[in-house]
């Protein structure tokens, strides 16, 4: 009975986990984005995992891009579907990079779930309580 009443709340529990979602990609992209070109080149050197060996910097700035600026697009609920697909890969490389250094499940869980919860998220949308929705609404 309780649970089931919960119902009418959906759009809010959306908005819960976009916010919750957002928020932390952005703290966890801001220092990356703000490390440089060194940094950049450290996080993208991980793209060779994937045979993508040319231009390292370039590769980190985007995964640093993809949690700082995803995490902004997931926040207002704007060009969300675009952003969770960014941040899915960027989660996906990750993943694949602590499963390739041979760490656990333990360590490589954290972009396991988000890398799931973005393919999920492509799939539900952003909710009523985003920008997606009220710009779709006037078109």
């Amino acid at each position: 009975m309780l649970f089931t009443q919960l119902d009418k709340y959906r759009q809010t529990g959306l908005l819960v986990l976009r916010l919750g979602l957002g928020i932390m990609f952005v703290i966890h992209g801001f220092p990356k984005m703000m490390a440089g070109p060194e940094k950049w080149a450290e996080l993208g050197g991980v793209m060779g995992l994937l045979g993508l060996k040319f231009a390292p910097a370039f590769w980190g700035f985007m995964a640093a891009f993809a949690e700082l600026g995803g995490g902004l697009l997931l926040i207002l609920g704007f060009f969300f579907r675009p952003a969770c697909a960014l941040l899915a890969f960027t989660m996906f490389v990750a993943m694949f990079m602590h499963l390739s250094k041979g760490d656990d499940l333990n360590i490589a869980s954290h972009a396991i779930e988000a890398c799931i919860t973005f393919i999920s998220l492509i799939f539900i949308g952003p909710g009523d309580y985003a920008l997606d929705s009220k710009i779709k609404g006037k078109a």
